[in-house]
């Protein structure tokens, strides 16, 4: 559930500043704030982009330090500084086996083919864009089962991997896979050598979402889609042991947790 907290303070004798944050401070969060238009906002020195309207979206890394600060500086040429302090988070081990020896130790084609992909989704999520999609409510691109969770640390044949940075919802090849928000297709590849199928969607202001291991992909890059309109299907296609959708958030580079911008499956579940 998200969390919102105000903060009101004075800032100088008479102007009265406020901003709004929502989402949990804990690392891997997405947090969306409003705060007074023509506000220029800093998060540990570095500039966010803020809408006309005031609006902006920040996140936390998987092991971020603790104590951050939020700089505001606003129209008026006044100052405020908001310390943020994160909570703690804790992560899951997970191992995998069966994965093929040519994909645990590559060869150099497949490493240079690996590499090359990887520009290709760094350009995607480098992209910044005016869009105002990122404050949507978000909603599942698909549901089903959760086979591994952000964050999570997983063993390959016995041997440590980098964190999973997504979310996966394990179903059957061919399941419906649809855009949580609205957003522009700023990458659409049929066979990447680690992700398969792989789209990305630009929601605006830094806030992408990629979708890996895609059987079918139906749209193309820079085409504009909507929340819930169908984007690809479920697959099975590159580094993986069986089918299921891979979704992940990043704020530009940063890998953010997708769950915190979406209620939890069981509640969605629980609706049908």
């Amino acid at each position: 559930m998200l969390l919102s907290v105000l903060i009101a303070l004075c800032v100088g004798k008479n102007a009265i500043a406020e901003v709004q944050f929502f989402g949990e401070m804990q690392p891997g969060a997405v947090i969306r704030a409003k705060t007074v238009p023509g506000t220029q906002v800093f998060l540990n020195g570095k500039p966010i982009k803020v809408t006309p309207e005031g609006q902006f979206v920040f996140g936390f890394a998987r092991e971020p330090a603790l104590s951050q600060s939020l700089t505001l500086v606003y129209p008026d040429g006044l100052s405020q500084i908001v310390p943020v302090t994160l909570s703690t988070r804790e992560y899951d081990i997970q191992k995998v086996n069966g994965i093929s020896k040519k994909i645990m130790k590559p060869d150099p084609k497949a490493q240079a083919r690996a590499a090359k992909d990887s520009r290709e989704v760094k350009a995607a999520r480098a992209i910044f864009s005016p869009d105002s999609a990122f404050l949507q409510d978000f909603i599942w691109p698909l549901t089903g089962r959760i086979s591994g969770v952000y964050g999570s640390q997983r063993v390959y044949n016995g041997k440590p991997g980098t964190p999973h940075y997504g979310v996966d919802v394990a179903t059957k090849t061919g399941t419906l896979v649809v855009a949580p928000a609205d957003g522009e297709i700023s990458l659409s590849v049929n066979d990447m050598f680690y992700s398969g199928g792989t789209l990305i969607i630009d929601h605006g202001y830094g806030i992408n979402s990629s979708f890996l291991h895609l059987s079918k992909l139906y749209v193309k890059q820079g085409e504009q889609v909507k929340q819930g309109q169908a984007i690809a299907e479920v697959g099975a296609t590159g580094r993986v042991t069986g089918p299921h959708l891979d979704w992940r958030v990043n704020w530009y580079q940063m890998r953010l947790d997708p769950t915190s911008l979406v209620p939890s499956m069981a509640s969605v579940l629980a609706k049908k």
